[in-house]
């Protein structure tokens, strides 16, 4: 993977955006690539393959998720 330059974007998601998903609804036209799901619970964070967007976890996890 590249390294991040500045249009590098960081999104924090909480438990009601589960299960996650980049893009994210309401994207622009022009950031639509195709749709990968992102485990953000394992280490607090998770970077889209396709357009490199940050996302963070932050809040409680929901139940059963350790």
């Amino acid at each position: 993977m590249s390294q991040l330059d500045e249009t590098t974007r960081e999104v924090s998601v909480t438990a009601a955006d589960l299960p996650l998903h980049c893009p994210r609804p309401g994207a622009p036209l022009w950031a639509r690539h195709p749709r990968v799901f992102l485990d953000v619970l394992t280490d607090g964070k998770a970077t889209c393959p396709y357009c490199g967007t940050e996302y963070c976890f932050t809040g409680e996890k929901p139940k059963g998720h350790h």
